[in-house]
């Protein structure tokens, strides 16, 4: 596996958070040199709260990039590169890419340094952020220069070169769009994840995976079947899904790289596959001993131990971040609703009382939230309930957009993707900000597609 690494390249008197941290990313032939500005005086630094429902985007502008040779294919690379980074950033949901036609000056011509800026041109119409950047291209390796200024301070946040084949600029983007989300929200973001979801195949429902953007989808199985439910584990190299291929639902847990893997075929249904966080393990909803329940299985499909016990179904298992509790849906109160439980033994809390019948648990990447799916008057929606919220009261996401179903948090917490119908009736995934706004279609893809089920991990081997 290659080794990128990120170091810290200064101190610095900014609004924003300072970092210092590595990155693996596998099959990336990128080199990468940190440029080094002289320390500045350090002072405590806010992060943007990407979970606040009433955030307001911070306006960001993104220069042509400085082409150093000039030369037609350069050219082209630079438009390529510049089109990747807006789009990744104004996928966020919290920066806003200013529209250039505003912009006073043009850095590619004037410079991309920081002694270069005339930073008044940028508070003047309003960006709180700006990136400059600079491609150059000889022996088909480009080396990418990017930089991300806090004009009302006048100070470099990020400064990043990358080398590597033409064919790597869209990753090498996303790794300086990562280091942007860590410089102002503390976190890493979502620009190495990837999603999986279910989509129709000549009549049968296939496991694919996409980036997190929709781009590059990739069909997993061929079973030429039913295949559902896929979750990802931990460090991203393991998928387990349930799949109809032996006329029945059984559980696959499948390595993506190494094409090995294992299958839970128990007597009855199982169903409902999700991976504990920092083990490979899965909670799983088995049925061979009647009921539905959940049970904790290894990577090779042994139960370990029983983690439900009612009359009643209990299917839909999600962890918490810390991988000490367990929601389900379960119908033990009459109609279905979300428990928790402690998997160290306790008495199951129910979560959810508004609404007669809840599914479909989601536990945000924080432990805060769950999202979930809540069926009123035959409408189907998906809302928010705060565990740290005295009131307990739910908060609803998304209505009057026909159905919507099937919520994943992005590794990060900011965005949520989920399955809805509201464009002629047809499945499809859209992708929201935690507090619901934003809501566009993922990608576009023939067949019909549902159950998004975002990446835990944003480094990938496969």
């Amino acid at each position: 596996m290659n080794e990128i690494r990120l170091n810290k390249i200064y101190g610095g008197k900014s609004r924003y958070h300072q970092f210092g941290c590595r990155i693996f990313f596998a099959g990336l032939a990128v080199l990468l040199f940190v440029f080094w500005l002289a320390p500045l005086q350090a002072k405590e630094v806010d992060y943007i709260n990407i979970s606040n429902p009433f955030l307001n985007k911070i306006p960001v502008a993104i220069t042509q990039f400085k082409t150093f040779n000039g030369h037609d294919t350069e050219v082209s690379h630079r438009k390529a590169a510049e089109q990747i980074l807006k789009d990744a950033l104004d996928f966020t949901g919290y920066l806003k890419v200013l529209n250039s036609a505003a912009f006073l000056s043009n850095p590619a011509q004037t410079g991309i340094q920081l002694g270069q800026i005339n930073f008044k041109d940028w508070t003047a119409i309003g960006a709180d952020l700006l990136i400059t950047g600079g491609i150059e291209e000889r022996e088909n390796q480009v080396t990418l220069k990017l930089r991300l200024f806090d004009t009302f301070n006048s100070k470099l946040l990020v400064g990043k070169i990358y080398t590597g084949a033409s064919s790597q600029i869209r990753r090498m983007v996303h790794l300086f769009c990562s280091e942007v989300s860590h410089k102002l929200t503390g976190n890493w973001g979502v620009f190495n994840s990837k999603i999986s979801f279910v989509s129709t195949v000549k009549g049968h429902k296939e496991i694919f995976v996409c980036e997190f953007d929709g781009h590059n989808p990739k069909q997993i199985t061929h079973h030429e079947s039913i295949s559902l439910s896929p979750n990802w584990s931990f460090d991203g190299r393991w998928l387990a899904y349930v799949s109809y291929a032996k006329g029945k639902p059984d559980i696959y847990i499948k390595n993506l790289k190494e094409k090995r893997g294992a299958i839970v075929n128990h007597k009855g249904s199982n169903i409902s596959p999700e991976w504990m966080p920092g083990q490979l393990n899965i909670a799983a909803a088995l049925s061979f001993s009647g009921n539905q329940e959940i049970y904790l299985l290894t990577k090779k499909g042994e139960i370990t131990k029983r983690i439900t016990k009612s009359w009643g179904v209990n299917v839909s298992p999600t962890f918490s971040p810390d991988g000490k509790k367990i929601a389900f849906t379960s119908n033990r109160g009459g109609t279905p609703q979300i428990y928790i439980k402690d998997l160290d033994g306790g008495e199951v809390k129910r979560v959810t009382f508004k609404g007669r019948y809840n599914t479909s648990p989601a536990w945000s990447p924080d432990g805060k939230k769950i999202a979930y799916v809540g069926i009123e008057k035959n409408k189907i929606d998906i809302f928010v309930i705060n565990l740290t919220s005295a009131s307990g009261m739910p908060v609803q996401l998304t209505m009057n957009q026909q159905d919507n179903e099937d919520p994943s948090w992005s590794p990060d917490g900011s965005l949520i993707a989920f399955t809805s119908n509201r464009e002629g009736g047809v499945s499809r995934i859209f992708v929201m900000t935690s507090a619901g706004t934003d809501q566009r279609r993922l990608l576009t893809l023939a067949g019909k597609q549902s159950q998004p089920g975002w990446s835990k991990s944003t480094s990938f081997e496969n």
